[in-house]
């Protein structure tokens, strides 16, 4: 018999609660102005200052929101509920508005796109958070508004700069807020980036430290602004073999690497992005069966790769894990 959501989420749940308070290790991304700029994670980011980075920080809560959304009466609810409560008060959201507020290309477009999750997830709760959220979300939403037209060529990367996971991000964001310009600037941007691609080469994935498939992550990203038949076209001519790849899960060599242990979070991108390429396409589609398959594969590695692991893992790989879970990308 499957273990009900709540008991499947508990784990990363867990990872989750004992991450996002933690500050130390950490890794700051920081630009320094002035002598005045060097004080520690709390003091920058007294909202998001703990999973060791700060967008593991913001995609740490919203695993805690995803779950407590889905799962209210589950035994971990009223930790992650007090958590919630202990990290997006305004006068912390506050501070975090007034360093983003100068720093345009901080977390993009990665980071600033698990803001804008976050903040649909609890729109869509219709918790209080929500609006204390609002104007730093809103500002996540005008640096990346005013970034894309700038950016002339997508970032094909398997890791945080690459474009088309978070504009996929943003997008969900975006139509479930009601920003309507905002998502048909990336939906344009995602036909200028992606829609004339064609025949990428699998068999050159993965990189060393990916996390996030270059190719599936784009076809998650069409799937969201092509009707069925239209991405079905499109799926064959970007990846004409990509149900007889039989891309096979992975596993790193040393999982206290926290770079190596991306390759954790890669099986469990690649299974959500497959979820999303299958929702994405006609119902008697002949490359289903194959496509099922992998996404079966790389789900069950993905997700025993997250259930034990390091600091280095566990800091950010439950949220993958919960996301898969979860089917965010597909449903809300």
């Amino acid at each position: 018999m499957t273990p009900a959501l709540d008991e499947r989420l508990a784990p990363f749940v867990e990872l989750a609660l004992g991450c996002v308070h933690r500050e130390y290790p950490n890794q700051i991304s920081h630009r320094l102005d002035s002598d005045q700029d060097l004080r520690p994670p709390r003091e920058l980011h007294p909202a998001f200052y703990g999973c060791y980075d700060w967008h593991s920080a913001v995609h740490g809560h919203w695993l805690l929101a995803r779950a407590l959304r889905l799962c209210p009466d589950a035994p971990f609810a009223e930790k992650a509920r007090a958590a919630l409560d202990r990290s997006l008060q305004p006068a912390r959201l506050d501070v975090e508005r007034a360093y983003l507020a100068h720093r345009p290309a901080f977390e993009r477009p990665y980071g600033l796109a698990w803001l804008l999750q976050l903040h649909a997830e609890l729109v869509e709760m219709e918790l209080p958070h929500a609006e204390a959220l609002r104007p730093l979300a809103e500002l996540a939403h005008r640096h990346l508004a005013h970034w894309l037209p700038k950016l002339e060529y997508p970032v094909r990367s398997g890791t945080h700069s690459q474009t088309a996971f978070a504009l996929g991000l943003a997008l969900d964001w975006a139509r479930t807020t009601g920003a309507d310009a905002f998502a048909t600037q990336i939906a344009e941007r995602a036909h200028r980036y992606f829609g004339t691609d064609a025949r990428y080469a699998l068999a050159h994935e993965p990189s060393g430290e990916d996390f996030l498939s270059p190719a599936l992550g784009a076809a998650d990203l069409m799937r969201r602004v092509l009707e069925p038949e239209a991405f079905a076209a499109w799926l064959q001519r970007a990846i004409p073999d990509v149900a007889d790849q039989a891309l096979a899960p992975v596993s790193p060599a040393d999982p206290a690497d926290g770079r190596l242990a991306h390759l954790d979070g890669l099986n469990l991108s690649r299974a959500f992005a497959l979820d999303g390429i299958l929702a994405g396409l006609p119902e008697g589609d002949e490359r289903r069966p194959a496509l099922e398959s992998m996404q079966t594969a790389h789900a069950r590695h993905g997700l025993n790769g997250a259930s034990f692991h390091t600091y280095a893992g566990a800091h950010w790989l439950g949220t993958f894990a919960s996301y898969l879970l979860t089917g965010r990308g597909i449903a809300r």
